[in-house]
């Protein structure tokens, strides 16, 4: 039996009353199928499972009429690390996936989609890459190599010390902590002057390599004072 939001207007409290309802009245097998009008079609298929439903409809990137079906890959993940519900499904494969779909519908996916948005795993903010580094647990619900993915930490006007100090370390090159603010000053001052940064990944490439970084070293260190007694007339 298949129960469907066609209009997308249940909750999830709503969902799961109905679908434990039926649960408990038929012995069939149960497909909840959402629609996302309201945003809560992920949330409204979670709830169905949990009532009871041994199926769920979903599709790649949420793609449906109107504002579409519940997400394929919400869902699957949503499972597995809210309910520890495996539905045997490859998560490495979703990513490429879902950029598969979305060249073959013409509908790209945002940066911030969950899951599959290339920038899920960005992290930027002084206080996040800090946490971060400390335990990826902090500021990661998941890892991201369960979608054959890693982390990137981006050198922006919100980055911190930790950040600095982490980039150049994976550069092989030693800085001290008084020099940080010189060098958070100039990564600032380049984000005001081309108003959006280009990601530093985790590995060293044309955006943040070490000619770059020696570069940015030198402009942040002051010139040595000059040696010797000073000169007189």
């Amino acid at each position: 039996m298949r129960y469907a939001d066609t209009l997308g207007m249940l909750d999830p409290f709503q969902t799961r009353r109905r679908i434990g309802a039926l649960r408990r009245a038929i012995d069939l097998d149960i497909e909840i199928h959402a629609h996302n009008d309201l945003g809560l079609a992920t949330a409204n298929t979670l709830a169905a499972v949990q009532a009871g439903a041994t199926h769920a409809s979903t599709t790649i990137n949420g793609l449906g009429e109107r504002a579409g079906n519940a997400a394929m890959e919400e869902v699957v993940m949503g499972l597995r690390h809210l309910h520890r519900i495996e539905c045997g499904i490859d998560t490495r494969s979703l990513v490429s996936l879902s950029a598969r779909v979305a060249h073959a519908s013409g509908r790209p996916v945002a940066a911030g989609k969950s899951i599959v948005g290339a920038a899920v795993f960005s992290h930027e903010s002084g206080i996040h890459v800090d946490g971060l580094l400390k335990d990826r647990r902090n500021y990661e619900a998941f890892a991201p190599e369960e979608l054959g993915r890693s982390h990137r930490l981006v050198l922006g006007k919100h980055s911190g010390s930790a950040a600095v100090l982490d980039r150049f370390a994976r550069l092989g090159m030693a800085i001290e902590p008084g020099q940080v603010p010189a060098l958070l000053a100039l990564i600032r001052a380049h984000v005001r002057a081309r108003c959006r940064l280009r990601t530093f990944r985790d590995r060293p490439g044309p955006s943040f390599d070490t000619r770059v970084a020696t570069a940015a070293l030198n402009r942040a260190t002051p010139d040595p004072p000059p040696k010797g007694p000073p000169w007189k007339a």
